[in-house]
């Protein structure tokens, strides 16, 4: 991702409809609200919200309070020693119940239906064992029928609650995801009714409030049925003094999920266990919850769009400047950060803040700005790319398009080695094609095609054309440590590809008959400080470089024909390139706008190091002018170093025409 812009910078030439980040921004908060608005109408929204309540309400696996229920566990020790078909006798639970009150139970919960009668002594029986602290299971059963809703209520015998036992509604209900997690809102609830069968009578229902729940199934204190018939043999002393007594099926190894079970429910821990939880526990469950007020409230739409709309707008602060490896950092602390705030709000406030709308009006925010500058910065890949495609080497223009940090827009200071060249004459080659444009175009694209190339090979940016003139430099846009050299480099290169070209068209002059038109190129090249960068307009801009330093490359071009060389180089690009060529200086001239004498070098193939000394001594006698047209020298050097007889020529003429005069 890229370092986006700063707000409020304009973004229109990048073809983006909107003017700023900001903006941007701002519309983005605006459709992730819309959007989160929309799909949270959708079914499984609310499953995911649910689902995230039952991890975080268990994440720390919270146990029974102290002083809860004690189970009485109808299970499969019990079945085997009482060894009697369910449902049992009900003189049995009159038995049980003596023995509970016995022990100091407080009050006693049977979750077990007695609506049918059964034998007149089972039910004269139990008749008389209930009374005032027992509460006996009763069961709401909507049915639904093609002609009407009934809602069916199977309560205790009537001889039941005559005798003083109270009728508490066991029926829960579960989520749409087959999950049990809210307080039945029945007045006459089982757990409702049990806490005031111990006294309670201040209790109230939370409305619209889901269950804490203690541990996976077996959390609660349970004992068996058999032992509770006989707690002075079975159970340690005290087990029940003081204690509500929950009764009811609770298979000692809980059900798993896919098995199902006789009263048997997922709760949130089945998230974790893939275990179900006994009916009579969810009981105990209900009951710890409304003795200490556990119950956690659910928000409301409010709040809901409230939180989202706070996540929207942090996001866009996080996101403000740019985007990048720190933005997924800060979204994974965020979410982490939701978390952990919904997860307080249950603990300690008792009410549930889902994490899922912050979280997705985040996320969608942050990743939804980095998107549009990921696509921005592909945008400006291809823009380099386009921009100076037509100057540098694919290698050059793929490390920019990477990186366009190395590109400094606007112009920066840089020490470049600047070349010019130019070939001598073509003015006249192009006047005798002016009756064919044709052919000039495309003699032109021969010429400037090989030597574009080889510009671009060696590292080099083509500045511009003018006419058959090339002007390059070498260290911008990208560093090139060894700028100086690349660029003589490639004008020896250049040359090269004159002297092919030059024998390309020598074989076409001969096949047709037309005249021969030899080509002969200057090279000027200088290094020095210079300012590079787009020049130009908003609208149109070059990348370029202007300073003192490229004119003398300019002007070295021009003066290469006065001295007989195809290229000559400026005092640092003769320094920079010493140990790599044989570099002989030839004059030192003084350029428009300078008033000091610049040296100017040209390159040698070979010289011995007498050769290289006896000409030092000759431009010693050049500057001192002590040289004569007559001095034996200009015929040995002309003689030691061929490649500069032309050069010795030429100084020799200019001495005997300044002597004449």
């Amino acid at each position: 991702m890229q370092r986006a812009r700063t707000p409020g910078q304009y973004t229109g030439s990048l073809g983006w409809p909107f003017t700023s980040r900001s903006l941007r921004l701002l519309v983005l908060i605006l459709v992730t609200l819309i959007g989160i608005s929309l799909i949270s109408r959708l079914p499984a929204w609310p499953l995911l919200e649910l689902k995230s309540f039952d991890y975080l309400s268990t994440v720390d696996d919270p146990q029974p309070p102290d002083g809860g229920p004690v189970i009485v566990a109808i299970d499969e020790p019990s079945l085997a020693a009482i060894n009697a078909q369910w449902p049992w006798p009900r003189r049995l639970h009159a038995e049980l119940i003596r023995q509970l009150r016995a022990a100091g139970a407080k009050a006693i919960g049977l979750d077990i239906i007695m609506a049918e009668p059964s034998t007149p002594e089972n039910d004269a029986a139990i008749t008389a064992a209930v009374g005032s602290d027992i509460v006996l299971a009763g069961d709401e059963t909507l049915i639904q029928t093609e002609q009407a809703d009934q809602l069916v209520r199977a309560t205790p015998l009537p001889q039941l609650t005559a005798a003083g036992a109270h009728t508490g509604i066991a029926s829960i209900e579960l989520g749409g995801d087959g999950v049990y997690r809210t307080i039945p809102l029945y007045e006459d609830g089982f757990a409702v009714t049990l806490l005031r069968a111990t006294g309670d009578d201040a209790v109230t229902i939370p409305q619209n409030a889901m269950i804490q729940s203690f541990g996976p199934a077996r959390s609660y204190p349970t004992v068996s049925y058999y032992q509770a018939l006989d707690p002075k043999n079975f159970l340690p002393e005290n087990t029940f003094k003081d204690r509500v007594v929950l009764v009811g099926l609770s298979l000692q190894n809980a059900p798993e999920l896919d098995k199902g079970g006789a009263d048997a429910f997922a709760t949130p821990y089945t998230m974790h266990t893939g275990k179900l939880t006994a009916g009579v526990e969810i009981q105990a469950t209900i009951y710890d919850n409304l003795r200490r007020q556990l119950a956690i409230a659910q928000t409301g739409a409010l709040p809901f769009f409230g939180v989202s709309l706070f996540a929207a707008l942090l996001a866009a602060a996080t996101v403000w400047k740019s985007t990048g490896w720190r933005t997924l950092v800060a979204t994974a602390v965020v979410i982490v950060v939701f978390a952990a705030l919904s997860y307080a709000g249950i603990r300690f406030g008792q009410i549930f803040v889902s994490p899922l709308g912050p979280t997705v009006a985040y996320v969608s925010v942050a990743f939804g700005q980095a998107a549009f500058d990921f696509a921005e910065e592909r945008r400006n890949k291809q823009r380099i790319t386009r921009a100076f495609s037509q100057y540098l080497s694919p290698d050059l223009v793929k490390k920019l398009s990477d990186d366009p940090s190395q590109l400094k827009l606007g112009g920066e200071r840089r020490t470049l080695s600047v070349l010019f060249s130019d070939v001598r004459g073509f003015t006249t080659i192009a006047e005798t094609m002016k009756d064919d444009p044709e052919k000039l175009t495309g003699l032109i694209n021969r010429l400037l095609t090989p030597l574009s190339d080889i510009v671009m090979d060696h590292g080099g940016t083509i500045d511009k054309y003018m006419g058959d003139c090339i002007m390059a430099f070498w260290n911008a846009p990208l560093d090139d440590p060894r700028h100086a050299l690349h660029a003589v480099q490639a004008s020896l290169a250049m040359q090269a590809a004159i002297g092919k070209l030059n024998k390309e068209l020598e074989a076409e002059a001969k096949a047709s008959g037309a005249p021969l038109h030899v080509m002969k190129m200057g090279v000027g090249i200088n290094t020095g400080e210079c300012v590079v960068g787009n020049m130009g307009s908003n609208r149109r801009f070059d990348y370029s470089c202007l300073g003192d330093s490229v004119n003398l490359a300019s002007r070295l071009e021009g003066a290469s024909k006065n001295y007989g060389v195809a290229i000559l180089l400026g005092e640092e690009t003769a320094r920079l390139v010493r140990g790599a060529y044989t570099v002989v200086e030839l004059d030192r001239i003084v350029v428009k706008g300078r008033t000091v004498p610049s040296p100017v070098f040209t390159i040698i193939e070979s010289a011995r190091p007498e050769d290289l000394e006896m000409h030092a001594g000759f431009l010693r006698g050049k500057y001192d002018k002590t040289l004569t047209p007559l001095d034996p020298i200009f015929e040995k050097l002309a003689t030691a170093i061929p490649s500069l007889r032309l050069y010795y020529s030429i100084v020799r003429s200019e001495l005997a025409r300044s002597t004449e005069e």
